[in-house]
């Protein structure tokens, strides 16, 4: 229904009535808009003589903003970093790595305490850190240069920074007030926007899906096994009568050697796609990328490699020989079984580039038990959610002296399950601080050139302890055999009353470092042998399932096989030394030599006589002289 009303003899139909008042609202709300967004419009050319002004200041931001994109490339997506984390000797991978002089966050990294980090940016976050650096940046645009010229320029505070990473670009606006005065010719602007052609929005998604791919199947941990098991003794067995041996850094130095070559060569099959050989597709990973991708490791970052087994020490990796004990002559023959059991943790850079720019994030590797550590990435969470280390809300006091009982200065830090927790160093010897609740913890004392301490401590009962720290000495290792000097082909094990072996091996490693206590002394001396083991073959028989229904019952028939053992030539052979338990006083160790004397052995020339002379060596004793070195 339509109404009419008259106004001054003319008649309106309602509807010309709402139309007039929808305009008007329209217009004043358009003024109001104005006014207060007067700033954001331009409804005229910006006048020549000014434009190299807000020209400049363009360029200015813009300088800026590259320079953001750079440090956040370089620093895994972060300009502003959290609180640095330190490591441990545990773990000694801090929250960030040091690469060429810039502080790069770890995306994921064992921390101090052993628990697993995760700290990967959003792409929310990276353009907030650019923002904010822009931000606090942009007032460093010198427009003094404007002023020498005549023109006045009057530049306010940024209120606000917004980017937009894309894919192959980066846009920004900047709300800063900017007005410049030439005589009477004046402008003023409030927005300001700019383009930076760059790629980072791509490097980014790229990095993002290598580094989900490497939570999802570990694949860097899997290459790093493989390089475990060829560049080190990890399991084996070799044909021989005398012991296998290695030395431990050499050991480690080429296992770092491994890694810096092997990963060095991993490639992304999107780089990749034509290739000639098979065996070249073995450091391709399967994870296509049409930019330029490189895997670092360096063998001078920080790296852990620690080794459990028998016959391993610091020093030296021995490999018992079995077959030429008494006893067991029906073998025919020697032979070196090992194996040895790694835990192994290193840092590794993925660096996604083209000519002009970089996008780089670090991961922490770990190969725990000989093994790519499966679900660790899955754990993350939850690790995180129950960090032991936060929760200390025990006061303990322990008190720290060296034989002497004199107070010394050691880091403490506290194990429960598998958090380490440092709880700081000592003052004259003594620490007082918190540590986390916990039944049969231990307490562990470092400090430089004394043997670490590692005592049973539950926090929950106990309050205070007492810490004895044993200092260790270097030690020069001389032999004699039937008081005949002896320096070559002589391996001497010390093993402490905790099962643990320092060893020497003459002529090359001849120095100990040992500490006071009960030490199980064992003294091999080894000569040229031409004992052959003739080829031999052996007959063994098995029971297996009868054919046909027989076997579905159980029946057995018993079959025989023949074994060939081959042809050995034993090319070393036991010639002297001996074993004894002995107690070493720290005085006597002050003298920095020690002297073995022990018994010789008959040069054998059969299998029988190497496996009596391995009968005599049980019953000989060894003798320890100090003296000073």
């Amino acid at each position: 229904m339509m109404y009419l009303f008259k106004e001054k003899g003319r008649f309106f139909k309602s509807g010309q009535v709402s139309i007039f008042v929808i305009v008007a609202i329209v217009l004043v709300g358009s003024l109001l808009a104005f006014f207060a967004f007067k700033g954001y419009f331009s409804f005229s050319e910006v006048p020549s003589e000014l434009r190299p002004v807000y020209d400049y200041y363009s360029e200015c931001i813009k300088e800026e903003l590259e320079i953001a994109v750079d440090v956040s490339g370089t620093q895994g997506g972060r300009i502003f970093i959290d609180d640095y984390v330190p490591g441990s000797e545990y773990a000694p991978f801090s929250s960030e790595m040091n690469f060429l002089g810039f502080p790069v966050p770890y995306w994921y990294y064992v921390a101090g305490n052993g628990l697993i980090k995760e700290n990967v940016p959003t792409k929310n976050e990276i353009e907030d850190d650019i923002e904010e650096y822009v931000r606090l940046n942009a007032v460093n645009c010198d427009f003094s240069q404007f002023e020498e010229g005549g023109i006045e320029v009057d530049f306010g505070e940024v209120e606000s920074v917004n980017v937009k990473v894309n894919e192959n670009n980066i846009e920004m606006s900047v709300n800063s007030d900017l007005s410049a005065v030439s005589g009477e010719i004046a402008s003023s602007k409030s927005l300001h926007e700019v383009v930076l052609d760059s790629r980072m929005g791509k490097f980014y998604e790229i990095a993002r899906r290598i580094y989900d791919k490497e939570k999802k199947e570990s694949f860097f941990e899997n290459y790093a096994v493989d390089v475990l098991r060829l560049y080190a003794p990890v399991d084996g067995t070799e044909i021989s009568c005398s012991p296998k041996v290695w030395k431990t850094n050499e050991v480690f130095d080429d296992v770092k050697n491994g890694l810096e070559n092997n990963f060095a060569s991993l490639k992304f099959d999107g780089n990749y796609y034509q290739l000639d050989k098979e065996e070249n597709k073995y450091f391709v990973i399967d994870e296509s990328s049409d930019e330029s991708v490189n895997v670092i490791y360096n063998k001078n970052w920080p790296t852990k490699i620690d080794i459990s087994g028998e016959g391993a020490s610091d020093s030296l990796i021995i490999a018992e020989s079995v077959g030429n004990q008494e006893g067991l002559s029906m073998m025919g023959f020697c032979y070196v079984p090992y194996h040895y059991v790694y835990d192994l943790s290193f840092p590794v850079v993925v660096q996604v580039y083209n000519n002009e720019e970089l996008f780089q994030f670090p991961v922490v590797v770990v190969v725990d038990n000989n093994l790519p550590r499966e679900g660790i990435y899955s754990e993350i969470n939850e690790a995180e959610d129950f960090d032991l280390c936060e929760f200390k809300n025990k006061e303990i006091s322990v008190n720290i002296y060296d034989r002497n009982l004199q107070n010394i200065d050691a880091n403490v830090s506290y194990q429960c399950f598998n958090q380490n927790c440092y709880l700081g160093e000592s003052k004259n010897g003594k620490l007082n601080g918190l540590a986390p609740s916990c039944l049969n913890g231990f307490v562990v004392s470092r400090v430089e050139g004394y043997k670490d301490n590692r005592i049973l401590f539950s926090t929950n009962k106990d309050i205070s302890l007492d810490v004895i720290m044993d200092r260790e000495h270097e030690v020069v290792v001389d032999v004699e055999i039937d008081g005949r000097n002896v320096a070559e082909n002589v391996i001497v094990n010390f093993v402490n009353e905790e099962g643990k072996t320092y060893s020497a091996i003459l002529p090359e490693v001849e120095k100990v470092r040992l500490s006071e206590g009960v030490y199980e002394i064992r003294l091999y001396v080894y000569g040229n042998s031409s004992i052959v083991i003739p080829e031999s073959t052996r007959t063994e028989c098995t029971e297996i399932p009868e054919s046909g229904l027989g076997g579905i019952f159980g029946s057995t028939k018993e079959r025989c096989f023949d074994i060939v053992i081959p042809a050995t030539k034993i090319e070393n052979a036991i010639i002297g030394g001996g074993k004894s338990n002995d107690y070493f006083l720290e005085d006597d160790l002050k003298n920095g030599k020690i002297l073995l004397k022990a018994g010789g052995l008959p040069r054998p020339n059969s299998i029988e006589e190497l496996q009596s002379n391995y009968a005599l060596f049980e019953a000989q004793s060894v003798e320890a002289i100090f003296n000073e070195a």
